[in-house]
Parts: C-alpha cells; structure tokens; sequence
C-alpha cells in the first residue's frame, strides 16, 4: 500500500514535523512498507480464537481491606522535630 506525499504530510502535520521533500518521500515508502505488513496480518486465519486482552493472566494482587487499630499517638508523635499542643511543629511558609 503505497502512500502518496499528501497522505505523509498530514501525518507530518498531525504529529507537528516539519519534513522536507527528500523525507516526505523517503517516508511515504517506510510507511506504505509497514501498513503492508500490517495487511499481510489480516490473512492470517484466526477462526477458533479468543481475543487476549493480556497475553498473561492477569488478576487482582491486593489483598482484602482489614480494620486494624493505628499506632499510639506518642509514637507517632516521638519522631517530631517540633512538637507545639501534641501536634507536629512546622517552619511557616507564607
């Protein structure tokens, strides 16, 4: 399936390239010996088999939700540089 330099410029355009003729040309050829064998794929008989939407099975590794208590507050609290009214102490920003 040859490809007209029309048809590689407005690929060009839609993916914002500038191409000069030499290019044009030299693309229209790669991308008509591309779109070939992407047609060659269409021959191929593929009665009898399922679609893959991934070629491995794949499934859900997370695990179930639990409720399970936090950790104590001072703990928590213990790695503070800053502490002020049991709650992290920050720079101000603003």
């Amino acid at each position: 399936m040859a490809l007209t330099i029309k048809e590689v410029e407005h690929v060009a355009l839609l993916a914002r390239l500038e191409l000069n003729a030499d290019e044009k040309q030299t693309f229209a050829e790669q991308m008509g010996t591309i779109l070939d064998y992407a047609n060659r794929l269409n021959e191929l008989d593929t009665d009898g088999i399922e679609p893959l939407s991934h070629i491995l099975p794949v499934f859900n590794v997370l695990r179930d939700d639990e409720v399970k208590p936090g950790s104590p507050r001072e703990e928590i609290l213990s790695n503070a540089p800053l502490l002020e009214d049991q709650q992290y102490k920050v720079p101000k920003i603003i």
